[in-house]
């Protein structure tokens, strides 16, 4: 707690301050001679920007995804192969993301909807996890299981699920920072070329 708090350049005080606690509490906190309570501890990881699990030492050691990434994806519509790309943002907290499509991509009439999923990182290597679509209209939704990047820059793997074609489609994913970078990943995967 004490070297979350020095990074963040706040003083006893200030986190004090934030969680409603006195200067005191949070000193007994950081030299172990009081264990804070569930909720109080939450209110500690939240004004840290750190998970309960790092709040309580344990280093996870995760890789950092949270910002703007675009995806790039193969799908079919009408049994003809159709490959999309689309900005999305994900939000990470502690091992679970939040992932957003923020623009359709391509357009209604070509089969691009807007889409939002929760996916959990798994020993910094793998995403899993559901997508929906968050157009009314539209009934796709599934699952991801991605591999991330050792460095954490692209991710890549298959989407499976409900599409415009079938109850059981699937095809290659691909995310990475930019669209150029997404759409040359998944140009990769279903070429046949590996990594």
């Amino acid at each position: 707690m004490r070297q979350r708090r020095a990074a963040l350049g706040l003083s006893q005080s200030d986190l004090a301050a934030a969680v409603g606690l006195d200067k005191r509490q949070v000193r007994r906190y950081e030299a172990g001679e009081a264990q804070p309570t569930l909720q109080v501890a939450k209110g500690l990881a939240g004004a840290l920007g750190v998970s309960l699990d790092e709040l309580a030492g344990q280093d996870e050691q995760r890789l950092k995804i949270t910002g703007e990434w675009w995806s790039a994806w193969q799908t079919t519509k009408d049994g003809q192969e159709v490959h999309t790309s689309q900005r999305i943002e994900i939000r990470q907290r502690g091992t679970e993301l939040d992932i957003a499509a923020v623009e359709r991509g391509i357009t209604a009439e070509e089969g691009g909807y807007l889409w939002r999923g929760v996916l959990r990182l798994w020993d910094n290597e793998i995403l899993m996890g559901w997508y929906a679509a968050d157009d009314e209209a539209v009934r796709s939704k599934g699952t991801l299981y991605l591999v991330v990047h050792p460095h954490g820059h692209q991710m890549r793997g298959r989407w499976t699920g409900l599409s415009y074609d079938g109850p059981l489609q699937s095809g290659s994913a691909a995310i990475a920072r930019t669209e150029d970078a997404a759409t040359a990943l998944l140009t990769e995967m279903t070429s046949g070329a590996t990594a």
